[in-house]
């Protein structure tokens, strides 16, 4: 499986989405994408237009999406947060 995204990316994503983003039910939104974390803070998600992304421990993560231009889309979204 080819590695779509470094998890130090994807984390520095979700911290701008926290720092910066409006309250929502779940955690916090920033530029369409939403940011929260179960329970513990074990695991933390990033979400918007039909694609999911989950990162668990030892930076273990896992996409959800039905189509690939989402998911595209949504990696490049990730990137732009990230810097």
């Amino acid at each position: 499986m080819k590695n779509d995204l470094e998890p130090s990316l994807i984390l520095r994503a979700y911290e701008s989405i926290i720092r910066h983003g409006t309250q929502t039910e779940r955690g916090k939104i920033y530029q369409g994408v939403e940011a929260y974390s179960d329970y513990d803070g074990y695991n933390v998600y990033l979400k918007s237009n039909g694609v999911e992304l989950s990162v668990g421990f030892h930076n273990t993560y896992h996409f959800n999406y039905e189509q690939s231009h989402n998911k595209d889309s949504f990696i490049a979204k990730i990137a732009l947060l990230a810097k």
